[in-house]
């Protein structure tokens, strides 16, 4: 009975598979990073701060990634998945399946805190949902930037924390170098994002990641936060959405400037061989 029910519910497209994976690996590290910012505000300092809320983000990346690594590579970002389109490694038919599994696992995660916090924030904000204020709850959802940030600086910082993000990540599985043992990935790229947020969240939360900042910022304004959240911080929204996926791109390039290109394997002449046998011998 197993068997069939398993049979009749198993996926053979390899598109869809991807959406399905890319969309739990999302959720899975929405549901983590989301839940400890939750946790941070509702609770008023006393159940976290923010290395709390780093810790939740760098542990719901590990589980995310080994949740749909194996079947579509765990991009769980949108910056990522559109560099791997530009950069021939993924074709583009592929790229609106990977968007859309991203963002329904974001948006169900924003979502599930959403219902697991309700109760606490309408305690919190006697029912009034703001973007500002001193109960202010929509940055429980998605980043918003520091009063005293530019919108320059803001697009700066975030363009800047994406670059070091690809920038991490290539170096994590760069074989052709010092690449991270077989096994640790997903653990490397968590702690690299922990060490984001530790050293450049102050100016933006940095979001670095298209798909982690604007599905739960379409839900909050459908949640109750209304049309605020795109208005707020000088229409701030826009900012998230692109500055990652050129920061995104500046951090390959750098890679491949300053390493890759000139780290290619050097075909040996056959004196080379032939000694290397003599020396061998």
């Amino acid at each position: 009975m197993l068997e069939k029910i398993q049979k009749a519910l198993t996926i053979h497209s390899s598109t869809v598979r991807e959406l399905l994976a890319e969309a739990l690996g999302m959720f899975i590290l929405m549901v983590f990073g989301l839940s400890s910012v939750a946790q941070v505000v509702l609770g008023r300092g006393d159940f976290g701060q923010h290395l709390s809320i780093n810790l939740g983000f760098g542990i719901g990346v590990t589980l995310g990634i080994h949740a749909a690594g194996g079947i579509s590579g765990a991009h769980l970002n949108a910056a990522i998945t559109i560099t791997h389109c530009i950069l021939g490694n993924l074709p583009w038919r592929k790229l609106p399946a990977y968007l859309i599994g991203q963002f329904l696992g974001s948006f169900t995660a924003a979502a599930t805190v959403f219902g697991l916090y309700y109760d606490a924030l309408h305690d919190y904000t006697k029912g009034n949902f703001t973007v500002t204020g001193p109960t202010a709850t929509a940055s429980i959802f998605s980043t918003y930037p520091a009063p005293y940030v530019s919108l320059p600086g803001a697009f700066f910082t975030e363009f800047t924390a994406t670059a070091m993000l690809l920038l991490g990540i290539l170096v994590i599985h760069d074989e052709k170098n010092n690449g991270a043992l077989k096994g640790t990935q997903a653990l490397l790229t968590g702690i690299l994002v922990l060490g984001i947020g530790l050293g450049m969240g102050l100016n933006t939360g940095y979001a670095i990641n298209p798909s982690r900042d604007l599905p739960p910022r379409v839900f909050t304004a459908i949640a109750g936060w209304g049309m605020d959240v795109f208005t707020a911080g000088d229409h701030w929204w826009w900012v998230p959405v692109t500055a990652p996926i050129l920061g995104s791109l500046a951090g390959v390039l750098i890679h491949k400037l300053f390493i890759d290109f000139h780290n290619q394997p050097i075909p040996k002449s056959g004196n080379e061989k032939r000694q290397t046998v003599v020396e061998t011998s």
